[in-house]
């Protein structure tokens, strides 16, 4: 029996599949004899392919299972089924931190809860010898009695164990939080890599986004190692300088620069919050009067633990801070995110490609040193946007003939960074720039940067829709790019949900496919066919399981009924005859 729901696992009883992440698949279960439900993590298949790997994984969850704090979700068993090794943990009713940040603005206790808790479980963690190695809001759970936990030591713990038998776009770490030194792909990781993502988390409660966003994972993960961090306080002007300082100090570029353990971190942090008052973002800070201040300066404090205290449910706990900002308005804060995880269930949705990667790493610095190359090795017509570029350097345009120079000369590399510098360059509503940009690479058949501009072209054209031949354009890029290894360095998953969720489906499908595993594909598959039954890239992409898996009777009979339906797409007619090519 595999991992589906209705079936027993041990003595698990699945109940439903909640997600799909980075490194497993996430199940509820309910376990008869003590009468819980729990949470399920069944690794991916990728890892089987080392045969010492089994014998690495119990060693490593024996570790994880060692961890016992409040503010971490516990690992309760781990075992293995039909070759594939799995975690029982603590099934979490609740939201996460990602999906309350995304729901509205968090109360300066709130801000305190996240400190103390995290902090207290990162602090344990690291005295433990275990690193975490993704934190972000949405590994962080609030249950529903307001209990905060921090998820996954199981998986960033057993991935490090695993490293050598997955593929390089499985290693831990989210663009958004990764620190400088996991994005090089150094392998010499300490606690300091945990303080800079929750830096990062910090920064992103405190001043109201995260330090660094962009299009694409690539100009993300270049920026964490290259780019200066854009000061708070020239972000949000309410950050006052001593929480500045702070997360200044926590997100150094140099490890060796930031502090030295998660403690030192925490007591800073609240000092400076203490200095300051409370910081709200998106409006004025509501500084102390001048005497209450000194008062403050002068009074002895308490010292402060060097274990950040437990939390408890806040409605029965007493803040350590409460006097910090008595007589003072408390005003909510933080903005909303975009797409709020309004699910009461701790859900992981993931796609493995979404995480930031060693492989991306490795392109980045590839990026970074690609116009190394000398003029002898490069044709004329890189020579020539090269020349324009440096006299008109702000001009978007002379960036995107580079990237079509260069993608003609094969540097596809350098063709991806100078094309992510033209985007950016572009604003946001330059509806040319992308309908030419997304047509000039469709026309060298380049399916990943075509894919890229026309999600820019559809976003800009969102109150005015594409006409049906551009949405038509938009879907193969993205189809045909879906198979290509290389295609989350210049596309987010996310952005092609928001414009087609059922569509999304089956590109996340297709990428596991080629990518990951047909297990993935079909799964993603399920979910598409779900929401909506008919979608011809949908049969295609079955077609396509269906010859992977061997099963070509299956595959030839919906390859034939798309090429003669002549209500398909011309694109899903040619590549369903070009497939019957391959297997009459």
């Amino acid at each position: 029996m595999s991992f589906k729901p209705g079936e027993n696992v041990g003595a698990y009883h699945i109940i439903e599949q909640l997600g799909q992440g980075g490194m497993a698949t996430v199940f509820k279960a309910y376990h008869a004899a003590l009468d819980r439900y729990v949470a399920l993590k069944v690794l991916h298949q990728a890892f089987n392919e080392d045969s010492t790997f089994i014998s690495r994984f119990q060693r490593e969850a024996r570790v994880v299972a060692r961890l016992e704090h409040p503010n971490i979700v516990p690992v309760y068993d781990y075992a293995e089924h039909e070759a594939r090794p799995y975690l029982v943990m603590k099934f979490i009713e609740g939201d996460t931190l990602k999906a309350r940040l995304n729901k509205g603005r968090l109360t300066s206790a709130e801000i305190e809860q996240v400190v103390d808790s995290v902090g207290s479980a990162l602090a344990y963690a690291h005295r433990q010898g275990v690193l975490h190695r993704d934190i972000k809001p949405s590994n962080v759970l609030i249950s529903n009695n307001n209990v905060m936990y921090l998820a996954d030591f199981g998986l960033a713990r057993i991935a490090q164990a695993g490293e050598a038998t997955l593929s390089s776009d499985s290693i831990m770490g989210t663009p958004q939080y990764i620190s400088p030194e996991q994005a090089l792909g150094k392998k010499d990781l300490d606690g300091k890599t945990d303080i800079y993502s929750f830096g990062v988390m910090l920064y992103e409660m405190v001043v109201g986004r995260v330090p660094f966003t962009a299009d694409t994972p690539f100009s993300i993960i270049h920026d964490h190692i290259y780019t200066p961090l854009p000061l708070p306080h020239t972000v949000n002007p309410s950050v006052p300088e001593p929480i500045e300082r702070v997360l200044l100090k926590s997100l150094a570029k140099d490890r060796l620069d930031r502090y030295q353990t998660v403690e030192e971190m925490v007591e800073a942090f609240r000092q400076a919050w203490m200095d300051s008052g409370v910081p709200v973002q998106g409006t004025s800070i509501k500084v102390r009067p001048a005497s209450i201040r000194e008062e403050i300066k002068t009074k002895p404090l308490e010292a402060a633990p060097k274990t950040v205290m437990v939390q408890r449910p806040a409605s029965k706990r007493v803040s350590g801070w409460v006097w910090v900002a008595g007589g003072l308005t408390l005003i909510l804060c933080f903005v909303a995110g975009l797409f709020a995880l309004r699910g009461r269930s701790f859900r992981q949705t993931q796609m493995p490609t979404q995480t930031a990667t060693a492989a991306f790493a490795t392109e980045v610095v590839e990026f970074a040193t690609q116009e190394a190359a000398t003029e002898e090795s490069e044709s004329a017509e890189v020579a020539a946007a090269r020349e324009l570029v440096k006299q008109t350097p702000a001009d978007p345009n002379a960036h995107l003939q580079l990237s079509l120079a260069l993608w003609d000369d094969e540097q596809f590399s350098a063709s991806y960074e100078a094309l992510a510098h033209a985007a950016n360059l572009a604003r946001p509503t330059n509806r040319d720039f992308y309908l030419n940009a997304a047509e000039e690479f469709k026309i060298r058949e380049a399916w990943i940067p075509a894919a890229g501009m026309y999600l820019r072209l559809a976003a800009v054209d969102r109150g005015d829709p594409l006409t049906p031949e551009l949405q038509e354009s938009l879907r193969e890029a993205l189809y045909k790019a879906s198979a290509e290894k290389d295609m989350p360095l210049f596309v987010f998953f996310e952005r092609v949900d928001a414009y087609d969720l059922p569509f999304g489906f089956v590109i996340r499908g297709r990428y596991a496919l080629y990518n990951g595993t047909v297990e993935e594909a079909k799964l993603q598959l399920a979910n598409a066919e779900k929401v909506k039954a008919d979608l011809y890239e949908a049969f295609l992409l079955k077609a396509e399981i269906e010859m992977k898996a061997g099963s070509l009777t299956a595959a030839k009979t919906i390859l034939i009924s798309l090429s003669s339906d002549l209500a398909a797409p011309d694109w899903i007619r040619l590549m369903a005859e070009d497939y019957l090519k391959t297997i009459q």
